[in-house]
């Protein structure tokens, strides 16, 4: 039998009307949008087992994908401005040239010498030798290539159906020796 606070810690993937995966939730937020009706049972291959959940009387099973039976209105989003603290985080407090997760600094990858901006795709997570030995130069010049591209954040319910379908993939890789 599983004790209340271990049950309870469980996420719950919660799909929109429309079948998009837009969020992770408690199982006792899940089990309330279950038994008011607001949400049903969503069954995917190779999702997970059921969530037992007991109350004094009862034991209320909850599947780990929920399906919104209302609208989900989804809140005004707008990308964030341009600070340290989002480049980092976009850039998963990593050097975009070489990797390295210590002594970070932001680079302009077009240099602000040269006219370059502090815009979502101008500016780069960078260590402090590989911001001074690019220096005044484009990554092509220094002769080091990004990582990845510079791209604005993308809408944290995208971001989250992209994570949630690459590891329902790599499960359904891993289940079938594919």
């Amino acid at each position: 039998m599983t004790t209340a606070p271990e049950c309870l810690r469980h996420p719950v993937v919660v799909f929109s009307k429309n079948y998009l995966p837009i969020n992770q939730i408690p199982v006792k937020r899940a089990l309330v949008l279950l038994v008011s009706g607001k949400a049903e049972p969503l069954e995917l291959d190779d999702c997970g087992e059921s969530i037992p959940v007991h109350s004094p009387t009862m034991v209320f099973f909850v599947p780990p994908l929920i399906r919104l039976t209302i609208n989900h209105i989804d809140r005004a989003w707008r990308i964030p401005g341009v600070t340290r603290r989002e480049v980092l985080r976009r850039d998963k407090h990593a050097c975009q040239y070489c990797g390295s997760t210590q002594h970070l600094t932001l680079d302009h990858v077009f240099p602000r010498s040269r006219g370059g901006g502090a815009t979502w795709d101008n500016i780069v997570t960078a260590c402090e030798s590989c911001n001074s030995r690019k220096g005044g130069r484009t990554p092509e010049e220094a002769d080091m290539p990004l990582r990845s591209r510079p791209k604005p954040p993308s809408h944290p319910v995208v971001a989250f159906a992209e994570q949630f379908w690459r590891e329902h993939k790599r499960r359904q890789t891993a289940a079938t020796g594919k």
